[in-house]
């Protein structure tokens, strides 16, 4: 059935669960997996709070090390299971193309995801990172609610 799922992570509660879900849907068919979780890149003006103190620098080092604890805790949960699994930070500006670009170069056959990305007014203005993978990859996508 699916041989490669790509599963990008966030931090929040909604991405913990599909990242479970996942790794037993990947246990089940006998698939490998691809952790990601994109970090934007600073910006001088943001109404994001882990940018509001900081400057480029430590902002990167804070946004690379959080990321990192996510992605080896996620791994773990696939080691406990018997998942082979890789780990994988990009920095980019638009967390969905981000997201389908790696599916396509990693050879992914399906992205596993929770319904998370921007919320509130960012949503209404930029559009959620999930509806924008979903409108745009041609890689299969599994929406985790």
């Amino acid at each position: 059935m699916y041989k490669h799922i790509l599963i990008p992570i966030d931090g929040s509660n909604l991405s913990a669960m599909a990242v479970e879900q996942g790794l037993a849907l990947a246990k089940q068919v006998g698939a490998r997996v691809t952790f990601m979780m994109v970090i934007e890149p600073f910006h001088i003006l943001t109404a994001d709070s882990d940018q509001l103190g900081s400057t480029r620098d430590v902002y990167e080092a804070h946004a690379h090390s959080v990321a990192a604890g996510h992605l080896a805790s996620a791994a773990e949960k696939a080691r406990a299971l018997g998942v082979d699994c890789v780990t994988l930070q990009v920095d980019a500006n638009e967390a969905y193309r981000a997201i389908i670009d790696t599916a396509g170069a990693k050879g992914c056959d399906l992205i596993a995801m929770a319904s998370h990305g921007r919320r509130g007014i960012d949503a209404l203005l930029l559009g959620s990172v999930t509806t924008k993978v979903l409108t745009h990859s041609k890689v299969p996508v599994l929406v985790y609610r």
